[in-house]
């Protein structure tokens, strides 16, 4: 072919190895100018993968994972200003390689072809020059109503997913490193233009951790957009790791990259990769969110991996991992006073740490309150520092408009957070009795977290405070079908059945809780036997004998009734109002996270006509009645 190639306003010079635009020069690095060449010179063929590598970069070159083919593309595109969704230039074929889907000219074949016209397309220049801008207009008229009908008919929030990044250090014990970094770059992405892009929670996204599922059905299971995967691996103070962004929806490769760096620089990093995703999905970021993303600093590498082992026991949400939450983030913030979200890693775990440590209230609010607090003088912008805040100011200090200010914050700081949309739920609008509007925010965190059984089972709970029965039976059994082994799912079942009369049925599904929570199956059949022996004898007051019996045992389902709150239930439907009302002032001078439920339980119904009742109701701030 000739020297010169000539495709819409670009021509490409190989003698001087040059891009041009409209006669001026586009700058574009050896490598991608180089596939350029070799795709332009093989107009309307498929170049696969392997021809690419191999002619660009030698044969038997290894690149990894393709890295560098798929960033050369992409600066390719860049420089020629194409859309991977609509291609005018470089078409994608899924899995195998590239085709130059414009129309190349010999830039020699032209000027004969132009010599030879003659004086006759001279006199016909003006007429030509009408026709052409007339053309121009009625067809960019039709390309804008096409693109216009495309983007109005595919959704208007584009979704993705971040799957978990696999560690390659070999070293089973890196994994809260991987772990932690992927759950940080979700957060990045979450914040960039939450009306545009809604990113899957970290829950549901780890759903997906070693499982043997390619891309194709992961987008079709989440009903994502965009998929970004990659993997991660830490030599001493450097951390590598890949990235790679694909398109759901021709499971193609829009971009890939290596990144080395210190480890202080991770933070940069994990920005420069957000940002970079940005421009690939066709956002339009506010300057907020580019400050944001040029405004990372470095990091203290121990007080950073401190945080990471953090977030690995928060997110086990168990007594241990709430324990190893607390001094680690903890120790994170002994090493780097000035580390917002470490504080904010501290306040969530203390927050919680009474109903999965079994924490004194009395020791772990003001402590969750005090390290709110510190983060937001650090960082204002930080959403799970303002929901764990809300969390404190409703559950201990039962200051609600507070609350209600802090749990509104963190929504419109990242609506993207579903933690955020799950504790105004629960911990502000059901206490209140605002039920459609929890239910409504329940449903925004599932939406964010699909596959988040802890989210899934609550909103049964939500569904009971709303008396809305049938629907909480079929929100449990619908959990226990997705995973059989939560016992806390079960447990929570066991406790509508009782609540709907169903005895038979809440002590089988007692029995799976207890077995499920670790106590010896003997064990397990005794009491089992023993529930079904009193209720046939006495009926349901046996039951309720048996249970309040079983409460003061060691070992007990989770959410069991085994607490003053819990007490307070049976001594209800055992018909004595005094011990209740003694068990609830107990639970209430505790702070038990549960006295807030106190206008909305059910089981309550019965006490709700006692004026020591609507008097405890009262002092704890959600009397709506």
């Amino acid at each position: 072919m000739s020297k010169i190639l000539r495709f819409g306003p670009f021509e490409l010079d190989r003698q001087n190895f040059e891009l041009r635009r409209e006669g001026q020069p586009v700058k574009l690095d050896r490598t991608p100018l180089e596939l350029l060449f070799f795709l332009a010179e093989n107009p309307g063929r498929l170049v696969t993968r392997d021809e690419a590598v191999e002619h660009v970069w030698g044969k038997g070159v290894f690149i990894e994972a393709e890295s560098s083919l798929y960033t050369a593309i992409r600066k390719v595109r860049q420089a020629l200003g194409d859309d991977t969704g609509d291609p005018q230039f470089i078409q994608t074929v899924s899995r195998k390689g590239y085709r130059f889907v414009a129309n190349v000219e010999d830039a020699q074949n032209v000027s004969s072809a132009r010599n030879s016209a003659g004086e006759s397309h001279r006199r016909l220049y003006p007429w030509i020059i009408w026709i052409t801008v007339a053309y121009a207009l009625l067809g960019s008229g039709v390309f804008y109503r096409l693109r216009t009908a495309r983007r109005s008919a595919s959704p208007r929030r584009i979704m993705l997913v971040v799957l978990p990044l696999q560690n390659l250090s070999g070293d089973v014990h890196q994994d809260y490193l991987a772990d932690g970094i992927t759950e940080e770059i979700i957060t990045q992405l979450g914040k960039l233009d939450p009306k545009r892009l809604g990113v899957i929670a970290r829950t549901s996204a780890m759903q997906y951790k070693n499982a043997k599922k390619d891309t194709a059905q992961i987008s079709r299971e989440l009903g994502v957009n965009y998929l970004l995967e990659g993997s991660i691996q830490r030599s001493g103070d450097r951390l590598r790791v890949t990235a790679q962004l694909i398109q759901a929806s021709d499971q193609t490769h829009i971009w890939a990259e290596s990144y080395d760096r210190e480890l202080s620089d991770v933070l940069k990093m994990e920005s420069d990769i957000a940002g970079v995703v940005a421009g690939e999905i066709r956002l339009t970021l506010s300057d907020q969110a580019n400050q944001r993303l040029a405004g990372a600093s470095r990091v203290d590498p121990e007080a950073h991996d401190a945080y990471l082992r953090g977030l690995q026991g928060w997110n086990q949400r168990s007594r241990d991992g709430l324990l190893q939450a607390v001094a680690e983030f903890d120790r994170a913030t002994q090493l780097d006073g000035n580390y917002a979200p470490a504080f904010a890693g501290l306040a969530r775990a203390y927050s919680l740490a009474p109903i999965f440590a079994r924490m004194p209230a009395s020791k772990a609010g003001p402590k969750a309150l005090e390290a709110a607090t510190r983060a937001l003088a650090l960082d204002e912008t930080l959403a799970d520092a303002h929901s764990a805040l809300g969390f404190v100011k409703g559950h201990y200090l039962f200051d609600w408009p507070a609350a209600e200010q802090e749990f509104l914050r963190a929504i419109e700081l990242e609506p993207n957070n579903a933690h955020a949309h799950f504790f105004y739920s629960n911990s502000y609008l059901s206490p209140f009795g605002r039920h459609q509007e929890a239910i409504a925010e329940m449903k925004k965190a599932m939406e964010i977290d699909p596959l988040s059984i802890p989210f899934q089972s609550f909103a049964g709970r939500t569904f009971i405070w709303a008396r809305h029965y049938d629907e909480a039976l079929a929100q449990f059994q619908k959990v226990n079908q997705l995973s059989p082994n939560f016992a806390l799912n079960h447990a929570r079942l066991a406790q509508l059945y009782a609540l709907l009369g169903k005895y038979e049925d809440s002590i089988w599904e007692e029995t799976k809780a207890r077995l499920l929570a670790g106590e010896k199956p003997q064990e397990v059949l005794a009491k089992m036997n023993r529930l079904r022996e009193v209720f046939t004898i006495k009926g349901a007051h046996g039951y309720w004998e048996e249970q309040l019996r079983l409460s003061h045992e060691k070992m007990n389902p989770p959410e069991g009734y085994d607490r003053p709150f819990g007490n307070a239930i049976l001594h209800t439907y055992l018909g004595d109002k005094d011990s209740a009302l003694a068990d609830l002032e107990i639970a209430y001078q505790e702070r038990d996270t549960q006295i807030t439920e106190l206008g909305i339980d059910p089981q309550f119904d019965s006490l709700r006509t006692d004026p020591r009742f609507t008097e405890l109701e009262r002092r704890v701030g959600t009397l709506h009645r």
